[in-house]
């Protein structure tokens, strides 16, 4: 029999994997060597933790699937699926617009190698528990051990999040699977039972991790082992839809009467926010990450495949390969239309995830992060010549410029060129958790425990000082006083600190596979969706139609400073009076549907976004297990939220 299950839960001890790190490459199979042996034997238990990490880097887990497809869609970052291409479920266009289908493929590829990535981290923990390593004579063996067990420990962590974030209760496998498959056939475990696993089994795991220094960001460090613990405590204490209702929960307002969408009660969450707190404090103190002064160079780092050793923004990096993995920069972008002589053939950027307008014009004028996350141009070769061109008329893509071709190393360009017209795989890191991201969530629990932003908290910060160090950082020097006139403008009560968070949680890390799942664990997920698109509306008549602009000396850049994205009409007409000497160009760009009978993206697009959310269970974000992976369960599987088997 094509046993899906069976392969899911034993694990891929024989399966090939690719990483950029060289440690990760050319491992031998752990299925090679005796048990007694690997966990008895420091370079060998390192082997399968090779072999863990080297299965983070495939396109199932997190060069593609869970790096980019699957953390849409939220209010602001949208699958490249719109109109009646929204509707398609046998691909990511239907299924991340939440018209999901549980015969879609991908579904039970990302189930598999989820669980293959589990496996050799309970092969690992449980090997070190029973071997002869945490009692050897020597201490730095020893200590080696512990650091070894840990990594697979937060590593478990961090996939099991994954996992339960987007497919809910799963199968909870904290064992290697025996010989006998005894325990390779288990059913589903309610969600909040494993996480509660995994914080207890972080905090286990931190006090042997080494901060990042002793050993680099594309390592599991302490620092990115405390942010995820209280990112999972978070998520512990927000909502989420249920397959059945929980005595002592409450329910949101606006939930499915079958699959209510709850949250622990108040004196639980209270214990969930200090736990974090506590982590988060103690990483913040400890003074080993920092926020980069300038968020340019961050993303240009970030471009180059160079780690920040100076401030170390990054928490953790999976480690992927030039040439070898991840989709970062080619599946989301700054597009490149086609070949061109300094790019290669194939061009780049499918801009699978793509912003709206509305976020666009969410940003202050002076917000230097909206030029770095937001390119409503495309690049494209002119007689060898790269020059940047403004979109005409496309509201809902524009494409994302955290990852940019032109920031890249001359070692990537040659990549891309010698590929021809073949994918290529830009090497770009997956970032799990920035710093920026850990100050928003202590600012978010400080609020939530003082009922407000202005109380000093155990890392010496208050709620609003925490938001003022991200938001600030996002202004030059010469707009610092908007940036922090906007902080100390607002309201000292826990709702309107609250909702500032939310925004500047999408004004830092729209792109990066944040926003959905924290829009999810405050229920806020469908509520802002439909605010991006009553924002539309709203805004449509407001876009500019002609939008004038200079090109920088070199004539083939955009200088994004003399783009009048807020002319009024009457600065508009004159400035299409003004003598070409003075080097304007007009472009048609919104276009001009709200005038006319040509409505399509208002009539066509615009409903299609996330249509599938509440049309027939309220508030169904969730993936299906695949039918396949059902059908191979030995019955101890099965769909619910109304999707069939």
């Amino acid at each position: 029999m094509k046993n899906i299950f069976k392969k899911l839960l034993l694990g891929a001890a024989a399966i090939s994997v690719m990483s950029s790190c060289s440690d990760f490459l050319d491992q031998s199979s752990p299925s090679d060597i005796p048990s007694e042996t690997v966990y008895n034997s420091l370079d060998y238990a390192n082997n399968v933790l090779n072999k863990a990490y080297g299965e983070l880097t495939v396109d199932q887990t997190y060069s593609q699937y869970f790096g980019i497809i699957w953390n849409t869609n939220s209010d602001y970052e949208l699958i490249d699926g719109i109109g009646s291409t929204a509707e398609d479920t046998s691909s990511e266009r239907g299924n991340m617009n939440y018209n999901q289908n549980p015969g879609w493929a991908s579904l039970a590829r990302a189930w598999d190698k989820m669980y293959n990535v589990i496996e050799y981290t309970n092969q690992i923990i449980t090997g070190i528990d029973n071997g002869n390593l945490l009692t050897d004579e020597s201490a730095s063996v020893r200590s080696e051990a512990y650091r070894i067990k840990a990594e697979a420990q937060t590593i478990r962590a961090m996939v099991y999040l994954d996992l339960i974030r987007n497919f809910g209760d799963i199968p909870m496998k904290i064992e290697p699977t025996e010989s006998n498959l005894s325990n390779a056939y288990l059913g589903k475990e309610n969600r909040d039972v494993i996480l509660d696993f995994l914080i207890s089994d972080l905090e286990d795991a931190i006090p042997n991790l080494p901060y990042a220094g002793v050993v680099t960001t594309e390592h599991i460090t302490r620092g990115y082992a405390q942010a995820l613990l209280a990112n999972i405590a978070l998520t512990r204490a927000g909502w989420a839809i249920r397959e059945q209702s929980i005595s002592g929960y409450e329910t949101a307002s606006t939930s499915d009467a079958q699959y209510p969408t709850q949250r622990p009660a108040q004196e639980e969450r209270t214990t969930l926010y200090n736990t974090a707190l506590k982590h988060l404090s103690d990483l913040i103190t400890s003074g080993n990450h920092q926020l980069n002064p300038s968020l340019a160079n961050h993303w240009l780092l970030v471009n180059q495949l160079s780690l920040d050793d100076t401030y170390k923004e990054n928490l953790f990096e999976i480690p992927m390969g030039l040439g070898i993995s991840s989709e970062l920069g080619y599946s989301i972008g700054v597009r490149i239309s086609g070949s061109s002589v300094q790019y290669g053939t194939k061009g780049n950027s499918s801009g699978k995830v793509k912003v709206p307008a509305p976020y666009f014009w969410s940003f202050n004028k002076y917000d230097l992060r909206r030029d770095l996350t937001c390119a409503p141009y495309y690049l494209k070769d002119v007689d060898g010549v790269i020059i940047e061109e403004f979109d005409g008329n496309k509201p809902f893509e524009i494409y994302v410029a955290k990852w940019d071709i032109r920031k890249m190393s001359e070692k990537w360009r040659a990549i891309a060129i010698a590929t021809g017209n073949a994918k290529w795989m830009t090497g770009i890191n997956v970032t799990k958790i920035r710093y920026s991201y850990v100050l928003l969530m202590y600012a978010e629990i400080m609020n939530e425990l003082y009922n407000g932003p202005d109380i000093n908290g155990p890392a010496g910060l208050t709620a609003r000082q925490a938001l003022e160090k991200v938001h600030t950082r996002a202004f030059s020097a010469e707009n610092q006083p908007i940036a922090k006139s906007y902080i100390n403008n607002i309201p000292n009560d826990k709702t309107s600190f609250f909702n500032a968070i939310v925004e500047e949680n999408a004004w830092e890390l729209v792109g990066e596979g944040y926003r959905k799942y924290d829009l999810i664990r405050w229920n806020l997920l469908g509520e802002r969706i439909q605010k991006m698109k009553d924002d539309y509306i709203a805004q449509i008549s407001e876009y500019p139609i002609k939008l004038y602009f200079k090109y920088k000396v070199d004539n083939t850049s955009i200088d994004m400073t003399s783009v009048q994205w807020y002319a009024t009409a009457e600065e508009q007409a004159d400035l299409a009076s003004a003598p070409a000497s003075e080097g304007w160009v007009s472009k048609t760009f919104w276009g001009d549907e709200a005038r006319t009978s040509n409505k399509t993206n208002l009539n066509d697009k615009l409903p299609s976004i996330s249509a599938g959310l509440n049309s027939t269970v309220i508030n169904r974000y969730m993936m299906p297990i695949a039918s396949t992976t059902i059908s191979a369960s030995n019955g101890t599987l099965n769909n619910s939220y109304g999707f069939s088997n």
